[in-house]
């Protein structure tokens, strides 16, 4: 880094560097007769009231690895000592990048592939983040598709998975959690989930038939998606007026319940006790750290979309430390409403605690649907939990895709713009199809092969290292500092300066390098991928990495010109005729100058 802030100091003389002009303050010359006959592209849209973009954020970033992720975390880590390096973390690396992509957003007015006209050559950032979400978009509604299956078998007196009389149980099914040997057996909700909604075939090579009921939730799931962001931002701020604040009044609601059950202190108790002796392991940082860059949606040209929505002086500094710390305030409320609910589990079974702790879909298709047989009104209890399931899903999920798709019409605005709703629609659709994989009987294999490879902890490190490097390094971390006081009025503190700089980055390096020396083969239960599937998940992981590089490469061969002419091309700010969004955006040089 320090060779790449030399080089920065280099290009920054008299000679080699022109000083920019705003385009208000360049002479007014008549344009040629071919140029007013230019077409202009259609308006890109903007949020309309005053908390659509920090509704925005705070849907995008609540999802479901707040619900089912931070909560086994901090059990497993040691409790409230997982809080230390938790919010360690969070200063040092989260609110810096989450500060980093929408304050970019908002001084571009354009998607995460736009925005790299201030630093051409990592073009490439902004394809892997494209790449990143379309792989997301496939898998992640995929969750949203198994939570409207269990909501929709909610509907009865009696949850099919309360008892084992069912035509799709074993002679091994138990559904009397009392029991204390239960070596051979398989609990009714396990049956359920693999025998009923996935009718698990024995392994990636035997991916069977589509299973249709969830070929029909997947496709109400793409449907709730598409009406969120057909219209615009404009429409998608009043979505997110329910689909943000439905999961709190259900939050509330479990957790006034799951409190008042018999054992829910116990849990609570394992959740929060701290174990400083935990803090030693590396797995505990490491895990701390994921966390954070999973639960924020870095990486994914998400932030930079919902903040291009902005108008050019909206305060962003404080939208983001408000967001961040909804974010985090509510994965720890979440661990209550979550280890209630587990103590109450261990009351009944007589096990310990850290034995019942789950995550992810173990917690939420297995784990919890158990704990609601036990409860008087069991159906209400599940139709609860899992209509706020869903709903947390679904608001992160049409925000990727609103990265996805502000990304490609703001890269070709004449085509795509005025054909929004169609080129909305067939992202869906082109989605929806490839998500069969995800829903034969195989599918499972497929969803977790996605899901340990294609948006993987890796890939958005190695993204989000090269994107905080950029703009501290070669754009110039002073110089997007004076960029952010220009729109929001005043100087941010000087901290996230000095973290985009040196602490996140070395963050980020650290733990893609842990990350990368402790991957292990990928397994599911018992089953062990074979060769062949790995090879097609690192295909897919390699996808969007290898942008960033090789769109450095590609751009510095396509460049005319000697090496020293090619470099200044590849870090020169490209000039707008009209910026998309605002007037005030003021045109830049070169790489390490200050702005006008």
């Amino acid at each position: 880094m320090g060779k790449t802030g030399q080089s920065t100091v280099d290009l920054n003389s008299p000679t080699e560097v022109k000083q920019a002009v705003p385009f208000e303050e360049l002479d007014p010359v008549a344009p040629p007769a071919h140029e007013k006959k230019k077409e202009e592209p259609p308006d890109r849209g903007s949020w309309k009231g005053k908390f659509d973009f920090l509704l925005s954020c705070v849907g995008y970033a609540i999802g479901l690895g707040n619900v089912w992720r931070f909560p086994y975390l901090c059990g497993k880590n040691g409790g409230g000592a997982f809080l230390i390096p938790y919010f360690m973390t969070l200063v040092f690396a989260g609110i810096p990048l989450f500060l980093l992509e929408t304050s970019l957003g908002q001084f571009t007015s354009v998607g995460g592939l736009g925005v790299w006209k201030l630093m051409p050559m990592m073009k490439g950032v902004g394809l892997a983040a494209v790449v990143l979400s379309f792989w997301l978009n496939i898998y992640y509604i995929i969750i949203i598709a198994w939570a409207l299956y269990y909501l929709f078998n909610s509907f009865g007196s009696e949850l099919p998975w309360q008892s084992c009389d069912n035509p799709w149980n074993t002679e091994k099914c138990f559904s009397n959690y009392s029991l204390t040997d239960t070596t051979n057996l398989t609990s009714a909700v396990t049956e359920f989930w693999e025998r009923n909604m996935h009718q698990l075939s024995s392994g990636l090579e035997e991916p069977g038939e589509l299973r249709w009921p969830l070929v029909g939730t997947l496709a109400l799931a793409w449907v709730l998606v598409y009406f969120s962001i057909w219209k615009g931002v404009e429409w998608t701020g009043k979505v997110v007026y329910f689909s943000a604040t439905y999961p709190y009044f259900m939050l509330f609601i479990l957790f006034f319940r799951g409190v008042t059950l018999p054992g829910a202190i116990d849990g609570i108790l394992f959740y929060i006790t701290p174990d400083f002796n935990k803090l030693i392991t590396s797995e505990v940082w490491l895990d701390a750290a994921t966390q954070i860059f999973f639960s924020y949606g870095l990486g994914l040209g998400s932030l930079i979309a919902l903040g291009s929505y902005n108008t050019y002086h909206n305060d962003v500094y404080k939208d983001s430390i408000i967001v961040c710390c909804i974010n985090s305030c509510t994965s720890m409320f979440a661990g209550f409403v979550i280890f209630s609910i587990v103590g109450f589990m261990s009351y009944i079974t007589k096990k310990p605690v850290k034995e019942l702790a789950a995550s992810g879909p173990g917690l939420a298709f297995l784990a919890y649907p158990q704990a609601v047989t036990q409860l008087p009104m069991s159906s209400l209890w599940a139709i609860l939990f899992f209509s706020m399931l869903m709903m947390l899903g679904l608001d992160s999920q049409f925000c990727t895709v609103e990265g996805f798709i502000t990304a490609l019409m703001d890269e070709y605005p004449l085509v795509l713009r005025k054909r929004k709703k169609v080129f909305i629609l067939i992202v869906c659709f082109i989605s929806f199809i490839i998500g069969f994989s995800n829903i034969t009987q195989g599918g499972l294999y497929v969803f977790k092969l996605f899901d340990y490879y294609s948006a993987s902890g890796m890939c958005l490190l190695f993204l989000v290292f090269f994107e905080t490097v950029s703009i501290s390094w070669f754009y110039g971390a002073e110089r997007f500092y004076k960029n952010i006081e220009d729109m929001i009025g005043y100087r941010p503190c000087g901290w996230w300066k000095l973290c985009w700089m040196f602490f996140t980055p070395l963050i980020c390096l650290g733990v893609f390098t842990f990350s990368a020396i402790e991957m292990t083969p990928l397994t599911l239960g018992r089953y062990v991928y074979p060769l062949w599937g790995q090879v097609i998940g690192w295909f897919m992981a390699l996808s969007s990495m290898v942008l960033i590089p090789g769109y450095v490469i590609y751009m510095f061969c396509t460049a005319k010109g000697s090496i020293k002419q090619r470099w200044r091309k590849m870090t020169t700010a490209q000039e707008d005729e009209k910026p998309s969004g605002h007037e005030e955006f003021t045109h830049t040089g070169s790489v390490g100058e200050a702005p006008v």
